[in-house]
């Protein structure tokens, strides 16, 4: 018994240091995107907006069906 409680323990702490990993990549790639965004707004703006509208639609979809997962109600 007690040593299911360690393995749980230790499986715990390693999915932590995983998520602690994609935490820091995510930060360096979201640092790149917004570096792509600053360029492109300098080099063509109203094509960056269009594309950027575009993302903001499809990022709601994803909200709306990640929110139907958690809540239930698929």
């Amino acid at each position: 018994m007690a040593s299911e409680m360690i393995k749980q323990i230790v499986k715990s702490k390693k999915d932590l240091g995983i998520i602690n990993q994609i935490q820091e990549i995510r930060a360096k790639n979201n640092k790149c995107w917004m570096d792509i965004l600053r360029l492109s707004i300098k080099v063509a703006p109203n094509e960056s907006k269009k594309i950027m509208q575009k993302i903001n639609k499809y990022d709601a979809m994803i909200s709306k069906l990640t929110k139907e997962l958690t809540d239930g109600k698929s």
